[in-house]
């Protein structure tokens, strides 16, 4: 079906991830530096280079490449992005597990679950000034587009629209998780770090899995 991704296929996208957290490792210790320990864009570039270097000498489809991703940030990154981040692509991974292709109902489900990872282990709600600011609003525009039986390339631009959202709402944000709680109100005007690494990786992912929808009705 042109509306089905093959994840071994889209094994691919991770190269995209790893390029973009990559690419954007200065921006992001920007960011963090506003409120924080100005390193987020260092440690999520180690860990993402050293997915790459796994990677290359064991290509994986998405799912498994999700669950590769997963255990290095878990084992190689500290701080709370660590466990945050390796949560929600191993808690995706396992919803993948022994599937060799991906709709709109199953990356609802995966999409899901990594999300209520994150929010699990850090608590974070909607309005905290974090990465759930980015996650829960991409979660529920992808299923309200889902509901509207949009195509799985639409639901999929829809969380990507909604994410874009989510980040740059954390501007005007009060943090009251992290270390920028401690600033109060003199964190408000700045933008999260941490939202900003979810909203390239998710739009990464999108795009990435929209241009695997697209070559597959191409070649329907």
């Amino acid at each position: 079906m042109a509306d089905t991704i093959d994840l071994l296929a889209a094994g691919p996208i991770l190269d995209d991830m790893v390029r973009t957290i990559v690419d954007n490792a200065d921006r992001l210790n920007s960011l963090d530096g506003a409120t924080g320990d100005g390193d987020h864009g260092v440690n999520m570039s180690k860990g993402f280079r050293r997915t790459a270097q796994k990677l290359a000498l064991a290509p994986q489809g998405l799912g498994d490449g999700f669950g590769m991703l997963a255990e290095t940030l878990l084992d190689e990154i500290g701080g709370s992005m660590g466990p945050l981040y390796g949560s929600f692509f191993l808690d995706m991974s396992t919803v993948l597990r022994g599937r060799t292709t991906l709709d709109r109902e199953g990356f609802a489900t995966m999409l899901r679950a990594g999300v209520a990872a994150v929010v699990d282990l850090g608590e974070g709600q909607l309005g905290d000034k974090s990465l759930v600011d980015v996650l829960v609003p991409a979660r529920d525009a992808f299923e309200a587009a889902a509901a509207r039986h949009d195509s799985f390339s639409g639901c999929l631009a829809a969380m990507d629209a909604a994410a874009e959202q989510g980040f740059e709402a954390t501007r005007d944000l009060v943090a009251r998780i992290g270390r920028a709680s401690r600033l109060g109100e003199r964190s408000r005007g700045h933008l999260d770090a941490g939202a900003a690494s979810c909203r390239l990786l998710l739009h990464a992912l999108a795009e990435g899995l929209e241009r695997q929808l697209a070559d597959r009705v191409g070649a329907a």
